[in-house]
């Protein structure tokens, strides 16, 4: 995650480094604008206003879906996330052309689904159950509401017309919380001695997965864009 990450800003530092020289404010200043952007936090409109020279203000949303499958405690799962987010984002251009850094807050409503299905004997937590004992196992996935973010970017000229645009950084959302795990095999509500001791080793098993999650976050952000500036 975290090379994912200086390489994105890496990329973003590549394509604005060479406007730097020749961004200059026009006659035909265009303040407002509207376009589309994609990229890790998926894809959606934005507007935007830049003030002055070295100031503006821009409203982003994404939305994109993703399946991802993974391993965590010897159990492979399949994972499913429904990226939503929407935020509102300061610009600063310190040289008054293209190049920017960006800060802003994003509300974050992504959320996602584990699932596993196990076809022969699976430790669970310490101890091995059968897949007639386990069945399918599900999990929810979600993340805190509010989370900041920080790009360095470009964001084309202070001038009227169509502009590419590209941005990367870091959204710091916080780890990923494991909510509802549960399974639905013959020990899933054996009130016997035998189900309480599988629900306890399920939730050990919750939280080999929660340690996982909990070493990612930072999130990367890498968008590109197209926009037209009024």
């Amino acid at each position: 995650m975290t090379r994912i990450w200086v390489a994105a800003l890496c990329v973003a530092a590549a394509a604005a480094t060479p406007a730097l020289a020749q961004d200059r404010a026009s006659t035909s200043d265009g303040k407002a604008s509207v376009g589309v952007t994609a990229g890790s936090l998926g894809i959606g409109p934005e507007i935007g206003y830049r003030a002055n020279q070295t100031i503006g203000v821009r409203a982003n949303a994404g939305f994109l879906g993703l399946d991802h499958d993974f391993t965590s405690g010897g159990i492979d799962y399949t994972g499913h996330a429904k990226l939503s987010s929407g935020g509102v984002i300061v610009d600063l251009y310190p040289f008054g052309g293209g190049f920017r850094l960006s800060a802003g807050a994003r509300y974050n409503g992504t959320d996602g689904r584990v699932r596993a299905t196990p076809n022969g004997p699976t430790k669970i937590g310490s101890l091995v159950f059968t897949p007639q004992q386990i069945g399918t196992i599900t999990g929810r996935a979600d993340l805190r509401e509010f989370a900041p973010q920080l790009t360095l970017g470009y964001g084309g000229k202070l001038r009227k017309g169509l502009a590419f645009t590209i941005e990367a950084g870091a959204l710091f959302q916080g780890a990923v919380r494991i909510r509802d795990f549960t399974s639905n095999g013959t020990l899933a509500t054996d009130p016997t001695v035998a189900g309480t001791t599988y629900r306890n080793e399920l939730a050990k098993q919750r939280q080999k997965l929660q340690d996982t999650a909990n070493d990612y976050q930072v999130y990367p952000i890498l968008q590109v864009g197209l926009k037209y500036r009024f």
